[in-house]
This record gives C-alpha cells, sequence and structure tokens, in this order.
C-alpha cells in the first residue's frame, strides 16, 4: 500500500469502535483533506503496516455508524466508507474524503488542512485565506468576461491542443477527443464561453487586457551600486503563460552568460543562470500566483544574485521551512494544463529539481523570503566550489543517484560535515529519522560517512574519494572522530587547567560543533579524567593526572 502523506492517512480500528473511538481526531483528519486536495483514510491498518490483521472482521453496520457521527461534527464534508478485505482474509474500511466545493470546519467552529502527512488547525487571518482560496467557484473556472469560446486566438488554440495531442501525459481517450471537448475537459471553456482560465491561455489580446490580474514580468538589471542599467517589460498581454516563459528566457540576454571552468587540458562552461531553474521559477510564478490579486512579477538582477518576487503569499499550508516537501496547488486546472504540456511536474513544486540543479553546479540552495503580499526567490550567481560539479557528475555516473541523493550529497560536499539536525533542517525535514530516505544508500556505498550517534551523528563526504576523484577538500576538525577530540580536550586542559568550556572550544577549534565539545567533557568527567567546579557559565575545568 501507499505510504501516509498528503493524500493518504491511517487510523486504528479502535478510533471508530467502543469506548476508544475518538470522533473529533477522525473529524479532524477528514476536515484538513477535504479542505486540501481531498484523501483516504484507511481504518483497521495500524502506523507501520501494509494490511489489516488476518483475524479482524468489521462490523456491518460500522459504515453507515462512520458517515452518522462524521456528519454530526462537520460542516461542509463528505465520506464515502466501505468495507475492504485482504488476501490474508483481514479486513478494513476505506473512507474516501472528496475536495470540498466550499471551506469545511467542525461543527464547533475550528478549520484544519492537510499538510504533507499532518492536518494542521488553521487559525486567525488563515481562515480568511482559506475561505478565500477554497471558493465554490475557482476563479479559473468563472465565465463573467462572456467571450464565446469562437473568439479564442486560433493560432494560442492550435499551439496548445497540438501540443496536449502529442504529449504522453495525456491519456489516448483524451487526445481522441475533438477541440471543444479538450476545451471543456482542461476547463478552458463551458457552456460557449471562455472561462477566466481560457482566455489567459487561448483568447485574444484585448480579451486578456480584460483580466486586471493578468500576469505582467518586469526584468531589471541593476549594477554594483543598485542603479538601473536595462530594463525588459512584457506587459501588453500579447502572449500567454506558456509564451511568457520562453519569451523571457529568450529575450534576456544575461542568461546567456557561462562561466569557463578548468577541466584539466579542457575547459567546461557553466551557466551564470541555468535554464532549468529560470524556467521553474516562472512556471511557479506564473502558476501559484494568486490570481485574485494584482501584482507584477518581477526579476531582479544583481551582479551576483537573482531575485524573482511573486505577488501574494505562499498558498496556504505552504511555508518558506516546508516548500521542498509540500505540494499545494493554488489553481488546480492551471496546473494540470502546465503538467500536461510537460512544461512542470504536477507532483510537486519544481523546488526540488531547483535545489538538485543548484546544488548539483556547486552553488547554495535558493532562499526563500515570504510577506503578507509577495514572495521572493533568491538565487545566487557565484559558485561556491567549482569541484562539486565534477564531483557529483562522478559520483551519479557510477551509482546512477536519484534525486533526493544527489541534494543530500550536494549539500553535504559543500558543508564539510553536517550534523544529523542541520543536515534535517536543511532538507527542511521534520525529523532525522526521515534521513534515511535521502543517505541510506549514500553510506552502504561510501559516498558519505557517519561518526557519532543518535541526533548527534556527523555526516561527511569520504575525504578519501574526493582524493581518487582529484577533487580538494580544506582540512576541517568537523570530522574529527570521538576518541581524537577527547585527546585533544585533555591535551588541551592539561595546558591551559581551570578553563572555561568557551576558551576550550576557541582553541581546540572553532568549527567544531559546541555540543560535541560539551558531550566530550561530560565523558571525560563521567571517566574520572577531567574535573570542574562551579555551574553554568562560572564552571571551570582541568584536566586529572593519570
Amino acid at each position: 500500500m501507499s505510504q501516509e502523506g498528503q493524500l493518504l492517512d491511517k487510523k486504528s480500528l479502535r478510533a471508530v469502535l467502543g469506548k476508544t473511538a475518538n470522533w473529533s481526531e477522525l473529524a479532524k483528519d477528514c476536515i484538513a483533506f477535504a479542505n486540501a486536495l481531498g484523501g483516504t483514510l484507511l481504518i483497521g491498518i495500524e502506523d507501520g503496516q501494509d494490511s489489516p490483521p488476518a483475524s479482524q472482521n468489521i462490523p456491518i453496520d460500522l459504515p453507515d455508524t462512520i458517515r452518522r457521527k462524521l456528519a454530526e461534527c462537520t460542516v461542509n464534508i463528505a465520506v464515502f466508507p466501505s468495507i475492504r478485505t485482504v488476501a490474508n482474509g483481514g479486513q478494513f474500511i476505506t473512507l474516501d474524503i472528496p475536495r470540498a466545493m466550499s471551506v469545511a470546519s467542525s461543527t464547533d467552529g475550528r478549520y484544519f488542512l492537510r499538510v504533507a502527512d499532518q492536518s494542521k488547525p488553521v487559525t486567525g487571518d488563515d481562515v480568511l485565506r482559506l475561505a478565500s482560496e477554497r471558493a465554490a467557484l475557482p476563479w479559473e473556472s468563472l465565465t463573467t468576461l462572456n467571450v464565446k469560446d469562437s473568439q479564442c486566438d486560433l493560432q494560442k488554440l492550435g499551439a496548445v491542443v497540438n501540443a496536449l495531442r502529442v504529449s504522453d501525459r495525456v491519456k489516448a481517450s483524451v487526445k481522441e477527443k475533438s477541440d471543444s471537448e479538450l476545451l471543456g475537459h482542461y476547463q478552458l471553456a463551458h457552456d460557449g464561453l471562455l472561462t477566466h482560465l481560457g482566455i489567459l491561455c487561448l483568447g485574444e489580446q484585448r480579451h486578456r487586457a480584460l483580466i486586471v490580474t493578468a500576469p505582467v514580468i518586469q526584468f531589471i538589471k541593476y549594477d554594483a551600486h543598485g542603479d538601473k542599467v536595462n530594463k525588459l517589460v512584457w506587459d501588453d498581454h500579447t502572449l500567454n503563460p506558456m509564451e511568457l516563459i520562453e519569451a523571457v528566457w529568450r529575450e534576456v540576454p544575461d542568461f546567456r552568460e557561462r562561466y569557463e571552468l578548468p577541466d584539466g587540458l579542457y575547459r567546461q562552461y557553466v551557466p551564470a543562470f541555468d535554464e532549468v531553474v529560470i524556467r521553474e521559477l516562472l512556471v511557479n510564478a506564473l502558476v501559484h500566483r494568486p490570481y485574485t490579486q494584482r501584482g507584477d512579477i518581477f526579476l531582479n538582477l544583481h551582479p551576483d544574485r537573482l531575485e524573482v518576487v511573486n505577488p501574494g503569499p505562499l498558498p496556504l499550508g505552504v511555508t518558506p521551512q516546508n516548500v521542498l516537501h509540500t505540494t499545494v496547488r493554488r489553481n488546480e486546472h492551471l496546473a494540470r494544463l502546465f503538467h500536461d504540456l510537460k512544461l512542470m511536474e504536477r507532483e510537486g513544486s519544481g523546488f526540488d529539481k531547483i535545489y538538485e540543479t543548484l546544488l548539483s553546479q556547486g552553488r547554495p540552495v535558493p532562499e526563500i523570503i515570504e510577506t503578507h503580499d509577495r514572495v521572493q526567490v533568491t538565487i545566487r550567481r557565484r559558485i561556491l566550489k567549482p569541484a562539486v560539479i565534477d564531483f557529483i557528475a562522478k559520483a551519479d555516473q557510477t551509482y546512477q543517484l536519484t534525486q533526493r541523493e544527489r541534494i543530500a550529497l550536494g549539500l553535504l560536499t559543500q558543508q564539510d560535515a553536517l550534523t544529523a539536525r542541520e543536515l534535517a533542517t536543511a532538507l527542511e525535514l521534520t525529523h532525522t529519522e526521515a534521513l534515511q530516505a535521502w543517505l541510506k544508500r549514500l553510506l552502504e556505498w561510501g559516498l558519505v560517512k557517519s561518526a557519532g550517534r543518535t541526533q548527534a551523528t556527523r555526516y561527511f563526504v569520504d575525504p578519501a574519494l574526493l582524493r581518487n576523484l582529484q577533487l580538494t577538500s580544506e582540512t576541517t576538525l568537523k570530522r574529527i572522530e570521538p576518541h581524537r577530540l577527547a585527546a585533544l580536550v585533555q591535551e588541551d586542559l592539561a595546558r591551559y587547567p581551570k578553563s572555561a568550556i568557551s576558551d576550550i572550544h576557541q582553541r581546540i577549534g572553532g568549527e567544531i560543533h559546541p555540543k560535541q565539545v560539551k558531550r566530550t567533557l561530560e565523558e571525560l568527567t563521567a571517566k574520572g579524567s577531567v574535573r570542574f567546579e562551579g555551574d553554568k557559565r562560572w564552571r571551570r575545568y582541568w584536566a586529572v593526572s593519570p
């Protein structure tokens, strides 16, 4: 069975039977699914299990009880429970929750939203955002401008229809539809009228200009003093969103710049801004922006960075801290069209691809800032470590790395060493146990080494492998082994008795994590090799002679 996540969760049968039944908790999950993309609850399968116990039988009247109980404590949700039997004879309940047509809540006024594998409460101003983004009639489907489908731009219509019919992401049964049926299938037209989405993608220039929130893109180049030196604007509404992406990439000359890096007797060329990254940033800006809010998309190019500024906050449930893993599609139909046109991956926001590309080129990860009215994504031009490019390429060629493995390996190569907690934070993971999916094979192959235990475990790229691949890495104490660190601390205290922990840390190496030094002192104290007097910041240590 599938893993728990954005569209699936598992519940014990105890949650709906007898004295252990917890209907408010079940209602919370149903509300969260309904306010997001919909989903399924598997009731009767324990966490970590793929099937119910062989002896488990579901009372025949339980589905009706679930339907009745949830109706009593929720508003604006529908549930469809059914009993399933698996190969071992065990039974469980599949509870399907479709996406709500309007905002779902509990009867006592509580709101929840499904974010990744958690059902999170929605409070304060976010309730208003939820009501706005979960309107019964999405902005894309409205036909308020009364533009007939016969008035669409024939050239744009032909380009979109032909691209859909050759796309391997479109089912054969969909490709067989007529042009007018395709428009209805993708919510581009309804009852002979172009929807807002249809006008945006297929309408004539004069009709697109009537949409006050139709996207406008401004490219502004600044010099080292912050003065504007060039400006390009796409504001005449002659281009649809798909054409805007091509125009921006093609017409900005700075995107054609490249770095020349030595590679033995040859030279390799690395783009100042990778095409994959630029296109992904533009797709995200166009697909995930709120089309009920005015504002231009800005591309601010500085000598050392590119800032992409999009109007409106991130979709509800997405934050700068979870953007790498969380998928929330603000404009569902536009996202589906872009996916089928092979302009984006509908399963994710595209940030995983941006992370992978930047890290494989020795660049830092994107910086994301969200305010109440805009989102800014900054990517750096400078290559921090040119050697990473060759290292990632050779490692990928040898081991056929997954995307997650390339991202983790790129982070560790740039940072020399990271603790489990630091790496989980960098990868936007909620707990260190989730690192296994990113590091397991890298550790098995010896590409990554580890030292320490639990959350204090430190991960680093194998220095021997770096040497074999003719890569250089600065000497660092971040990877120091515990017994060597203990010897270093003892030697320091023998020279400088009655020292504070901060002084010890500074003398033996500031790049060592402070918690490593503290843990080492505690272990040496427990063994009797080190003694101390005082408490907290007045504590002083000295070595005990053997």
